[in-house]
């Protein structure tokens, strides 16, 4: 079983009420083996945030697919992520603006590895919009490696922010309507395992 934990952390950046968060995973298990791989996260966001992806350009799956993620749009990246394994092995990732399933998007791309994840960005579900408004669900494809066979990460760490000029004016990706906080968050995972969890955590924003 994957015994996780969250610490998430909010910096003011950008604009006067940008942020940049980053979601900071830890996994392991009880007897110190390798964590079971990732089936879905869902990364949820506290109810004074909210985005703005419509100002930000967009780069499309064809595109990174094709010409890789250095051929999207300038301004189009609104984060990153590494993720680390246990033999201390590490792979980075970088996110831009898209569509994805109809809506807004993000894609999560991993130029050493060519694997490209997709992240909906979408209104919190029931039961957990009493704490949350947004969230961004990434689902991770199956592969030919059996469930039990597929490493999941010790630590996995991902930034969602970012400022681009739309209309003559700065605007920034991630913004709060409570710039003084306390802000909740929660990374809903689902394992190959069968298992659920739901670590959280709280944060206060941090200054420029």
């Amino acid at each position: 079983m994957n015994l996780d934990r969250l610490k998430v952390s909010v910096n003011r950046t950008g604009t006067p009420r940008g942020v940049r968060v980053t979601f900071d995973r830890h996994s392991r298990t009880a007897d110190g083996g390798i964590p079971a791989g990732a089936r879905r996260f869902v990364f949820l966001f506290d109810s004074a945030l909210r985005f703005n992806p419509t100002a930000f350009p967009v780069c499309s799956r064809q595109t990174i697919d094709t010409e890789g993620v250095a051929a999207c749009p300038p301004g189009s990246r609104v984060g990153s992520a590494v993720g680390t394994y246990l033999d201390g092995s590490q792979v980075e990732a970088v996110a831009v603006n898209s569509q994805v399933a109809g809506g807004p998007g993000v894609l999560l791309a991993f130029p050493a590895t060519g694997l490209v994840l997709e992240q909906t960005l979408e209104r919190a579900t029931i039961p957990y919009q009493r704490e949350y408004t947004w969230a961004i669900d990434e689902l991770l494809p199956p592969d030919e490696t059996p469930p039990q066979n597929r490493p999941g990460t010790t630590r996995f760490v991902i930034t969602f922010g970012a400022t681009t000029t739309a209309g003559g004016r700065p605007v920034s990706y991630v913004e709060t309507a409570d710039p003084h906080g306390p802000y909740s968050f929660g990374l809903w995972s689902e394992f190959v395992t069968g298992q659920v969890a739901l670590p959280t955590d709280h944060a206060l924003p941090r200054p420029r």
